[in-house]
């Protein structure tokens, strides 16, 4: 499944988002406004996913999906740009970047907090590669609610790990698991090729082989409920 998707003409929504109104309601920095600046061409909010539009009811989780499309000045964008415009929004987005003729989607999965119903929990960002912009777009996937259609909108996004019928949050837990064991892996090889002294090399060689064993069991899905790494930010 792409992660590109022909949205239903009677939820397009077609308005431009002004920068300053996210930098009011997130409350962005100098340092976060200069990014904007340096990054980001234009806001646009193009399509509401809601029961008006969709024929589909909500979810006690989701309420309405936004779909938010954004023209870049470069071919990058740094993730605190859409991190700032996730805290701005009180509703999952679905970000579709565009440069240069091509397009790219992107998307955390962002849930309300259990803690205070008020706030979101973001997970990290996930992208697809850079496609074409007008290469064909699948139909919207069949789902009984929005917050279903979340779920499969998200998981078209995401790499193939885990179990098959895990939720989308287990999943989500597992692959930002997996992101952090990697990083773990790669600080601990770094320090070994660092290392001269025999003794502390073969120290480091046990430790090394024991976070690759666990990076393996967490993308075979072998531990099956992996460690929540989410949380308000």
């Amino acid at each position: 499944m792409t992660a590109f998707f022909d949205y239903p003409k009677s939820a397009a929504f077609g308005r431009v988002v002004p920068k300053s109104k996210i930098y009011e309601r997130a409350g962005a920095n100098t340092a976060l406004k200069d990014l904007f600046v340096r990054e980001v061409d234009q806001i646009v909010w193009r399509f509401k996913l809601a029961p008006e539009t969709t024929n589909l009811g909500a979810s006690a989780a989701v309420a309405e999906v936004q779909v938010f499309g954004i023209s870049l000045k470069t071919g990058t964008l740094d993730e605190a740009v859409l991190r700032t415009i996730d805290k701005a929004i009180p509703f999952p987005l679905i970000f579709e970047l565009t440069w240069r003729g091509k397009r790219k989607a992107m998307a955390a999965f962002k849930r309300p907090s259990e803690a205070d119903s008020a706030k979101w929990v973001i997970s990290e960002y996930f992208a697809t590669d850079w496609v074409p912009e007008d290469a064909p777009r699948e139909p919207l996937p069949i789902a009984l609610d929005l917050g279903a259609l979340y779920d499969r909108m998200l998981t078209a996004m995401m790499p193939a790990t885990g179990h098959g019928d895990e939720d989308i949050r287990t999943r989500v837990d597992r692959i930002e698991a997996i992101r952090a064991k990697t990083r773990e892996v790669e600080r601990i090889r770094a320090r070994l090729n660092r290392e001269k002294q025999f003794n502390k090399r073969v120290t480091i060689n046990a430790e090394l082989r024991t976070a690759n064993q666990e990076l393996v069991d967490l993308q075979q899905g072998s531990i099956s409920r992996p460690p929540r790494i989410s949380k308000d930010r």
